[in-house]
């Protein structure tokens, strides 16, 4: 039996898809060279743009002609697409994609994958290790929260592992990946019963009460003083972050990088760690979505430009040869020409190596599809992108 896996999307889905490739090869499968001569077919879905969905309509679609035309073959469809369908109460979104792809033998959650076997890699010097899945910032464009569910860490001890295994195996880079990598711990540290997007609104002394740790990470989270990240002049959440990524730096890696990173949770400690360890990736992931604080409110995100502006000079004091990349969304909700050209000015002050920039679409279940409305005329969309795509990249 041979399986072929087609991957939609970011790292973490390639990092997925890696997993999910151990699945099968724990069944005695072998990869197969494409659809054609595959008895399996596994799609792991996006869902980050509307574009992205309709590729996996599009695919399957194609698919099953092939099955209609006498083609053997089991259609699984996993990834982000499944997880908001599993995670819709309603059930609504879960129907749909039944109704649309018809030609599905299995909708599966990704969680039913886990870190049991070791991921098949595609690369032989570069190696994906996700430290944590899901998230629980909610901006308001976002469906990353709905399709992967609030954020869990994995156990610092199992990062470790799985990191040393990949030295010794020869790797040479190493990129740690989570929704905001941040924030890695903060449920390993926190009371259960916290909900870490929630602590800002908490009393002080409820912030840090870290209930015992369970498991092979205990004697890890004992042995590190957590990082008590600050923002807007309170406390947020506890990180392990700057120790593992510390960590994983002193094992010899020619490269370790990570992403993705929100602004508000880049804690000096991070910067100091960052800055001693020369290992460690000089070009960073900082996304700032939009360059200006009205727009940056109706998305919640919880910065205005002037302190994104002051965490940058902060990373370029101390880090040699800094570079910044970022993520801006161009015809948000309401904004107007003066806002866009906040973001305008804001790149140009930045001076961005890269720039990963999309046309706001809506996206099911956020707070911006709920409660606000897509006014912003597809052409001017597509005129705000281009004048950023020809000013950055």
């Amino acid at each position: 039996m041979r399986y072929f896996i087609k991957t939609f999307g970011c790292q973490q889905n390639k990092a997925d898809s890696e997993r999910v490739s151990a699945a099968f090869k724990a069944r005695g499968m072998k990869p197969a060279r494409g659809y054609s001569d595959a008895d399996y077919v596994a799609i792991n879905t996006c869902m980050i743009r509307e574009s992205a969905e309709n590729r996996v309509y599009g695919l399957v679609n194609n698919l099953g002609k092939m099955k209609a035309k006498g083609k053997k073959i089991k259609i699984i469809v996993t990834g982000c697409m499944v997880g908001l369908a599993f995670r819709d109460k309603t059930g609504n979104y879960l129907q749909k994609i039944r109704k649309s792809m018809p030609a599905v033998d299995e909708f599966m959650p990704i969680e039913e994958v886990g870190f049991d076997n070791q991921p098949v890699r595609q690369d032989a010097v570069n190696a994906w290790v996700p430290i944590s899945n899901g998230c629980n910032n909610f901006c308001t464009f976002c469906v990353v929260p709905y399709t992967r569910g609030r954020e869990i860490s994995r156990p610092f001890e199992d990062i470790l592992a799985e990191c040393l295994h990949l030295k010794i195996k020869g790797y040479k880079n190493i990129t740690l990946l989570g929704q905001n990598v941040n924030s890695y711990g903060a449920d390993l540290l926190l009371p259960s019963s916290v909900i870490p997007n929630e602590v800002r609104d908490l009393a002080k002394k409820t912030y840090f009460m870290p209930r015992n740790p369970q498991g092979s990470h205990a004697r890890k989270i004992k042995y590190f003083k957590p990082v008590y990240v600050k923002h807007l002049g309170r406390y947020r959440i506890p990180t392990l972050f700057p120790q593992l990524l510390e960590e994983v730096a002193m094992m010899g890696f020619e490269k370790v990088d990570f992403m993705s990173s929100n602004p508000w949770d880049f804690s000096d400690e991070l910067i100091d760690v960052i800055a001693r360890n020369k290992n460690i990736t000089r070009l960073i992931h900082l996304p700032i979505q939009s360059g200006d604080d009205n727009v940056l409110r109706r998305m919640n995100r919880w910065y205005t430009r002037d302190q994104y502006l002051a965490l940058i000079a902060k990373l370029k004091i101390k880090i040699e040869n800094l570079k910044i990349s970022t993520d801006i969304i161009v015809g948000f909700c309401g904004e107007t020409e003066e806002e866009f050209m906040n973001t305008v000015k804001l790149a140009k002050l930045v001076g961005y190596e890269k720039a990963y920039i999309s046309q706001y679409s809506l996206r099911p279940m956020t707070a911006a599809t709920k409660t606000m409305k897509d006014d912003v005329p597809h052409e001017v969309k597509a005129k705000r992108w281009e004048i950023l795509e020809n000013l950055i990249n």
